[in-house]
């Protein structure tokens, strides 16, 4: 069977149904299936499917509060837009310009089964699901899927044959981008928003561009004694905060020159605190007391490094997950750097101009109108709680 040159009209498999009998055995479904996946690859373009993890999400309104994108997955798909986006383009709002940018994407079922759905967890097995992402690399844009039609065309030979995924420009929100494509995960680097740590001066090692990094301020120290080459006491120092009695810390004995590593379990008790470290293995061969690591706490903060200047000793992170502390020692957890924060400042993005984001110049400005560290700026006149009037 002959294709023309020209782009397809709604699909160009859709008319090809009148050869066929309009109940079609299972030969005819199987013939229009391959007619369908042959037409996507000739006319369509290579996109990639990025499914949509949940980190957290309410369980009350069942809304997703954190989400990450972890896979990239190449695909066939067919534009049906031929002239350009849909949508109502660029608008100027109050709060700047607002692209409303849309598309459709059509897929092969059977494609999408053998390339996308066996090879990722989906939240919806069988099919593309809404809020996954869709990357056209051909203008560079990233969508999301905002509803995906089963039923057009209508059921030729009483079959669908098609996902049809109504998708528009992706609006950015601090989700996490690691699928391994660099021009997609280029853009939580750009737009993630990312503070700047400023670190005392005596630290060691570089930090590197993407390593995830985490703070000790909540974290359990130990130290052991040995006799006769094996462990025979451990201490712990400093019993830490926010440990979990149901997922106990991992334990660590430095390895001896010659001989077998001690092991130990740890001991949390129901406040969260390491309370001690029980020896499940002596060891032999050490002559001097082995390091003892504890894990860190669920508690303490952790980040992704955007950048680090060392001669500056500045430092850029994104996807922060609380907040550090000056009196805390920061390690890279691939580059095994050590360094503290002398300064930093949470609310001054540094992906973005002041003129964009003003939550610094607001909070600073703020403070000349309003003394927030007053119990009531306001007063007592007129107070429902003052009983002194």
């Amino acid at each position: 069977m002959a294709f023309s040159n020209d782009p397809p009209n709604d699909y160009v498999f859709r008319d090809h149904t009148n050869l066929l009998k309009a109940n079609g055995s299972a030969q005819e479904q199987t013939f229009i299936e391959n007619l369908i996946v042959e037409s996507i690859e000739i006319y369509g373009q290579d996109i990639y499917y990025l499914p949509r993890t949940y980190v957290n999400k309410d369980t009350i309104f069942q809304e997703v509060e954190n989400s990450n994108f972890t896979q990239a997955l190449q695909v066939r798909a067919y534009v049906n837009n031929v002239e350009g986006w849909e949508g109502q383009g660029e608008l100027l709002s109050k709060f700047g310009v607002r692209i409303e940018d849309k598309t459709t994407f059509v897929f092969s079922r059977e494609k999408f089964t053998s390339v996308v759905d066996d090879h990722a967890v989906l939240n919806v097995e069988g099919r593309p699901n809404e809020g996954d992402l869709i990357w056209f690399p051909s203008t560079k844009h990233l969508f999301e899927i905002k509803f995906v039609e089963a039923e057009r065309p209508f059921y030729q030979l009483g079959k669908g044959y098609v996902w049809e995924c109504q998708c528009e420009l992706f609006e950015y929100s601090d989700e996490q981008l690691d699928t391994g494509v660099a021009e997609i995960d280029a853009i939580e680097t750009a737009f993630a928003n990312s503070i700047k740590l400023v670190m005392d001066a005596g630290g060691s090692g570089d930090f590197t561009v993407g390593e995830e990094i985490v703070g000790d301020l909540y974290r359990a120290f130990a130290t052991a004694t040995i006799d006769s080459g094996a462990v025979n006491a451990v201490t712990v120092t400093d019993g830490g905060e926010y440990y979990k009695s149901a997922l106990l810390p991992t334990v660590t004995f430095s390895a001896p020159t010659s001989g077998t590593t001690a092991t130990g379990t740890a001991v949390v008790s129901a406040a969260g605190i390491v309370t001690g470290i029980t020896i499940t293995e002596a060891g032999s061969g050490y002559t001097a007391a082995p390091t003892v690591t504890i894990d860190y706490s669920p508690k303490d903060s952790r980040a992704e490094v955007k950048s680090w200047n060392s001669s500056t000793r500045e430092l850029q992170v994104i996807n922060r997950s609380g907040t550090f502390n000056t009196a805390e020692t920061i390690k890279g957890l691939t580059s095994g750097a050590l360094w503290s924060p002398e300064s930093y400042n949470t609310l001054n993005n540094t992906n973005t101009a002041d003129s964009i984001d003003q939550n610094y110049s607001f909070e600073t400005a703020d403070d000349d109108i309003i003394d927030f560290t007053e119990g009531n700026p306001f007063g007592s006149i007129g107070s429902t709680t003052d009983t002194t009037i």
